[in-house]
C-alpha cells in the first residue's frame, strides 16, 4: 500500500526492512512505568504486531511487525499508555511524536538503591515535560552516584547525583569502615585523625559511601541535593567522545535550566542543510567553540553559592584521519609513519 513516510515516522512508527510493515515506538520517561502497563502492550503486539517486543537501550520499548493498514489502530491503542506515562504531546490523540531529542534515561536512583542520591525518575519526568517535544537530537541521561550505572558520560548531558556528607561525631564509634570503603570504592577522600575521619572537601566528589559504609549513622546525607553535570559525551561514526566535567554541586533548578537553554543554542547555530534538521548538538559546539556553548546555556541559570564550574573544557577523541578500502596491518616490519591510513587522538578546536 502507499504510505507516507514522513509522516508515518513522525508518529514514532519505524520504517522497517519488511515490505508494508512497521514498528511502533514509545520512550518512557526515566525508564520506570506501572506494571498493568506491560498488559496493554502485550495486547497491542499480540493484536496488531507480530507479537514481538523491543525494549530499546533508551529505555523505550518497541512493537514490531505492525502493518501499516493497522497503523491508525495503534495510535488509538497507545494513547492510554501515553496518559498513564505522562509523556508529552502536541495533541492528545494524535499518537505518540517521535523526536529528535531522545528518550531522558535514568538509573534506578534512590527509590531502591542504597547508593542513589536522589530520585532520578522523578528528575528525568521533570527534564521530559521542559523539553519534549523537540526536533533537536540531544541526549540526557541520569544516574544517582558516581558509579554512573546509566554511563552519563555518553552523554550530551550527563546528570550525577552528589551529596555533601554530614558527621555527627557522637554517634561516631571510630571503626573506621568510612575510610575502607571510601579507599577501597571511592577517592580515599577520608582518613582517620584522633579516632575520628575528616573529610578532604577539595578531594570529596559526594559519593554517599560513607553514609553507605556507616554502621551507627554518624555519616548521612545532606538535605540539600546536588548534581555534577558532565558535558557533550557522544559515540557513532564520527569522532567519538567522552563527556567532560562542567559544573559539581549544582542543583535541580539549574540541571533544568542549563538542559532547556540548549535549545536556542541550536536554533541559532544548527546546520540548516543537516539530514531531517537534527543535526547533533556536538557538532555544532565543535564549529563555535565551548566558549559561545556556554554562553548560551548558563543564560539566566542561578547556580548555588557552592557549585563550581570547570574552566576551560576541553574535549578530546577519536578523530578519523582518512580512509582506505582495503584492511591494514602493523607488523614488525611495517612502520606505521609509512602507511596513509590511520586514527589518532587530536584536541578538537
Amino acid at each position: 500500500m502507499d504510505m507516507n513516510c514522513g509522516k508515518l515516522k513522525k508518529y514514532a512508527f519505524r520504517v522497517t526492512k519488511h515490505r508494508d510493515v512497521a514498528s511502533a515506538r514509545v520512550r518512557v520517561p526515566g525508564g520506570s512505568l506501572n506494571a498493568k502497563i506491560l498488559g496493554q502492550i502485550q495486547y497491542i503486539a499480540e493484536t496488531y504486531g507480530n507479537g514481538d517486543v523491543h525494549l530499546t537501550i533508551r529505555q523505550g520499548f518497541e512493537i514490531l511487525g505492525i502493518p501499516f493498514d493497522k497503523v491508525e489502530e495503534v495510535k488509538k491503542a497507545l494513547q492510554p499508555i501515553i496518559d498513564e506515562l505522562d509523556i508529552n504531546q502536541s495533541e492528545r490523540g494524535a499518537g505518540f511524536e517521535a523526536s529528535g531529542t531522545r528518550n531522558v534515561m535514568a538509573c534506578i536512583g534512590n527509590r531502591v538503591c542504597p547508593f542513589g542520591n536522589y530520585d532520578t525518575t522523578a528528575l528525568a519526568k521533570r527534564i521530559e515535560k521542559a523539553i519534549f517535544p523537540n526536533d533537536l537530537h540531544v541526549k540526557v541521561a541520569l544516574t544517582g552516584c558516581p558509579n554512573d550505572c546509566d554511563k552519563v558520560r555518553m552523554h550530551d548531558f550527563g546528570i550525577m547525583g552528589m551529596t555533601e556528607p554530614q558527621f555527627d561525631p557522637t554517634r561516631c564509634v571510630s571503626c573506621g569502615m568510612c575510610v575502607r570503603k571510601c579507599k577501597q570504592l571511592s577517592v580515599e577522600a577520608l582518613h582517620m585523625k584522633n579516632f575520628r575521619p575528616v573529610r578532604n572537601v577539595e578531594k570529596c566528589i559526594g559519593c554517599g559511601v560513607c553514609v553507605w559504609a556507616c554502621p551507627n549513622r554518624a555519616w548521612t546525607r545532606s538535605k540539600e541535593q546536588y548534581f555534577r553535570i558532565t558535558l557533550l559525551g557522544r559515540s557513532g561514526k564520527k569522532n567519538p567522545r567522552m563527556g567532560v566535567d562542567f559544573i559539581k554541586w549544582a542543583d535541580a533548578d539549574s540541571v533544568v535550566k542549563i538542559v532547556s537553554n540548549v535549545y536556542a543554542f541550536a536554533k541559532k547555530y544548527i546546520d540548516p542543510t543537516a539530514p531531517g534538521g537534527k543535526e547533533h548538538i556536538g557538532y555544532m559546539v565543535d564549529r563555535t567553540g565551548p566558549e559561545e556553548f556556554i554562553k548560551f546555556i548558563l543564560q539566566d541559570v542561578h547556580l548555588p553559592k557552592k557549585a563550581e564550574i570547570y574552566r576551560p573544557l576541553n574535549w578530546s577523541g577519536i578523530r578519523y584521519v582518512g580512509l582506505k578500502s582495503e584492511p591494514f596491518y602493523v607488523g614488525k616490519d611495517v612502520n606505521p609513519a609509512d602507511l596513509d591510513v590511520f586514527q589518532k587522538p587530536l584536541p578538537l578546536k
